[in-house]
């Protein structure tokens, strides 16, 4: 059976509540959080989720941050995580190529974020 838990970093209220629901809609499992060290505290307690869905300009501790973070943690599951940028950021390709993330432009193309939530989340 596939996992189906997400865990969805993002620091706008409106739209990590839009996406929260539209993935729990069709069946997906989602933990959600403000910034990176919210996520960070939320991995603690939730474990290994299929994918991070993770903005990248945000308070606290930004998307670029959070990606440190966690690609320098010795535990290999951490550090393995897969990862989706969901960013109105301009160039996500140098996130892309240091952390082998996937990336979504904001405004977010719905298809794009559940097939990619699908890829993800059918294979663990």
């Amino acid at each position: 059976m596939p996992c189906r838990h997400i865990l969805l970093i993002e620091d706008e209220p409106d739209l990590r509540e839009t996406l929260r629901d539209l993935l729990e809609l069709i069946g997906f499992q989602v933990e959600t959080a403000a910034n990176g060290r919210e996520g960070l505290d939320k991995l603690d307690s939730i474990g290994h989720p299929c994918l991070i869905m993770l903005d990248l300009m945000m308070p606290v501790m930004n998307g670029w941050q959070f990606l440190e973070n966690i690609r320098k943690d010795t535990r290999p599951d951490r550090a393995a995580l897969p990862v989706v940028v969901v960013s109105a950021a301009a160039d996500v390709t140098d996130v892309q190529s240091r952390y082998g993330c996937r990336s979504l432009s904001k405004p977010v193309d719905i298809d794009r974020l559940l097939a990619l939530a699908h890829q993800h989340c059918e294979s663990c």
